[in-house]
């Protein structure tokens, strides 16, 4: 454990020290509007990279064509987006072909609007598609919506010179893959070299992750100041979604929040429970920035922190820190899971009962890509780091009271020097909210 990571002296420490050379500017987290005298995010820069990481991908898959239904990939190949209610329902799919625009089956109405607005794919690719909305309308019947949603697909293939050739899908409903099947098409897996494509973040990407992360840094800052006894652990969720919806976040998909005795074992959601004085708390907060998303845990005392509280916290900092020193280029995911605690460290019988509470996850589009760094996967099936990568790096530990405990999480990108931590919000030392004081 390095030396340097806390405070000395009993002043706290609020920012790990980087490891950036001198010279190198960090990384930027520019405003959220374009302006015409600075070079923020640039969308056509990112829509070429995305597009062109995918066919990469397509080209040394073997497959003739991918057939998309994960909304991730459908953003990061079309650059286009529909959340909420409409995003899980399988209904939109992309197809990509080598050389040539995707081509998107929409919902309804959402055609139109992508033919006015989203004009980087040719008119005629934006095309209406509904299969169902998760059998709804049932695939075996008059409507024959599968079938023919099939046969058009077919006929691309086979107008394209792809259809003796597989067709890689990354997810998919039964009754649809059976009319796939059904139709003489055979199907490989599109998931794997779609994941492949999106593991390296170009400095667009990188970009919006960091936007995505400083406005969680504000949310928390907004939690620490209304973190008082009284306070319901969904009063902290209603704010959280306020402020980011307010900022122009595009989704929040979760915010964890969980206090007091609810801490331990961990619970991953959040109740009514009051928050008393002498808690423990912890929070994460999920959501997404032009689809980019965040995954960032903090821990705060209320009020005040117990010795076991602050021990649970110290010892969750250790972990953090002897894993975010482990991390660079080159290295392997199982020589970074080697120095992660062990299950039965922290009162678990295995690695799967204790698996999402010593990990790290990759992060993008989607909250859990790739690289996935565990005992429970890592040693048998280890990845090199690369610079581009992005990733969420998480710690827990219970303390000794039974009761509290602590969470940490850090969001990492790899750089050529080691790595930049984008989570800014002061977590080198335990961080009481509305400390107590007798005057």
């Amino acid at each position: 454990m390095s030396h340097h990571h806390h405070g000395q002296g009993g002043s706290p420490a609020f920012e790990r020290p980087s490891a950036r050379p001198a010279g190198v500017r960090p990384l930027s987290a520019p405003g959220q509007v374009s302006v015409d005298y600075e070079h923020r995010v640039d969308f056509d820069r990112l829509r070429k990279y995305r597009l062109d990481r995918a066919q990469a991908a397509l080209e040394a898959s073997g497959c003739g064509a991918f057939l998309l239904f994960d909304f991730y990939n459908i953003r990061y190949t079309t650059q286009t987006w529909i959340g909420g209610a409409l995003g899980d329902k399988m209904i939109r799919y992309a197809l990509l072909l080598p050389g040539r625009d995707p081509i998107l089956w929409d919902f309804g109405s959402a055609v139109r609007h992508h033919k006015m607005y989203s004009d980087w794919m040719p008119e005629e690719n934006h095309r209406p598609g509904f299969l169902g909305f998760r059998g709804a309308v049932a695939p075996e019947g008059g409507a024959d919506l599968m079938k023919e949603a099939v046969a058009e697909i077919k006929s691309i293939l086979v107008e394209a010179g792809a259809a003796d050739m597989p067709l890689g899908i990354d997810i998919v409903e039964p009754p649809f893959l059976f009319e796939l099947e059904r139709q003489g098409i055979r199907i490989a897996d599109a998931q794997q070299p779609m994941l492949d494509a999106r593991v390296i973040k170009n400095v667009d990407e990188i970009m919006l992750l960091n936007q995505a992360a400083a406005m969680v840094d504000g949310v928390y800052q907004d939690i620490a100041e209304a973190l008082k006894p009284g306070v319901r652990e969904n009063e902290i969720v209603a704010l959280a979604n306020k402020k980011l919806y307010e900022y122009g976040s595009d989704q929040v998909e979760a915010i964890n929040s969980i206090s007091g005795e609810r801490c331990n074992p961990h619970p991953h959601n959040f109740t009514d429970r009051i928050i008393r004085p002498g808690d423990q708390a912890f929070f994460d907060i999920i959501h997404s920035f032009m689809g980019y998303r965040t995954c960032y845990y903090r821990t705060f005392g209320v009020g005040w922190a117990t010795e076991s509280q602050k021990d649970a916290y110290k010892t969750a900092r250790e972990w953090m820190d002897t894993a975010l020193d482990a991390l660079r280029p080159g290295v392997g995911t199982d020589e970074v899971a080697a120095v992660l605690p062990k299950a039965e460290d922290f009162g678990f019988d295995n690695e799967l009962a204790a698996f999402g509470l010593q990990f790290a996850h990759g992060l993008g589009l989607g909250l859990h890509e790739r690289p996935i760094i565990s005992r429970l996967n890592s040693f048998k099936d280890p990845v090199e780091l690369k610079a581009g990568m992005v990733f969420a790096m998480e710690t827990y530990c219970p303390a000794s009271d039974g009761i509290s405990a602590a969470r940490i999480e850090e969001e990492v990108v790899v750089t050529d020097y080691g790595i930049e931590v984008l989570t800014k919000f002061p977590a080198q030392d335990l961080f009481v909210a509305n400390p107590y004081s007798y005057g």
